[in-house]
C-alpha cells in the first residue's frame, strides 16, 4: 500500500447504550474518547443509539402487523357505507 494516505485501521470499542453491550471491531472511525474493555486493554470509544443488539429487526422485537386480504380490507373501510342509501 501507498504510505500515509490510508486511514488508521484498528481495534475500536462501540458501546450500544440502549441495549448495554461492546463490540471490539476494526474500524477507521476517529474518536477522542477511550475506555477499558473486559480484557483489560485500552481502547477507542465510540458509544451507539442503535445496533444488531437493539435493533427491533435484528432482535424479533418488530411489530408484526396482522395481514389482510385485499377484499378484507376493502369491507372493513366501506362497511359504514352499506347502511346509508
Amino acid at each position: 500500500m501507498k504510505p500515509g494516505i490510508h486511514p488508521n485501521y484498528r481495534p475500536v470499542l462501540f458501546h450500544d447504550t440502549s441495549a448495554n453491550t461492546y463490540f471490539l471491531i476494526g474500524s477507521t472511525a476517529e474518536t477522542d474518547k477511550t475506555a477499558t474493555h473486559t480484557d483489560g486493554n485500552t481502547y477507542p470509544y465510540i458509544s451507539l443509539d442503535v445496533s444488531s443488539a437493539s435493533h427491533p429487526i435484528y432482535t424479533g422485537q418488530q411489530r408484526q402487523t396482522k395481514a389482510e386480504g385485499r377484499i378484507a380490507g376493502f369491507n372493513k373501510r366501506f362497511a359504514g357505507f352499506a347502511g346509508k342509501a
